[in-house]
């Protein structure tokens, strides 16, 4: 849970700020973990809870067979 103490935060920002790049597919999934968030408009007020999901374990690329074409 995050308490929110800035000045224009928005979801993504908040998200970014808390994961990375890794974050911007978590906003669906934050939303669903606040139903009221969405009607407090698009900057999150100073004060508000924010529940905020985990991330999902980063799966490894399988790996690729490298081919060469002068050799």
């Amino acid at each position: 849970m995050v308490t929110i103490r800035g000045e224009n935060i928005t979801l993504d920002l908040l998200l970014w700020r808390r994961h990375g790049v890794r974050g911007q597919g978590l906003v669906e999934e934050t939303l669903a973990l606040n139903p009221n968030l969405a009607s407090l408009g698009p900057i999150i007020p100073l004060g508000t809870v924010v529940r905020l999901p985990d991330l999902p374990v980063r799966q490894e690329p399988a790996p690729r067979k490298v081919v060469s074409l002068f050799g």
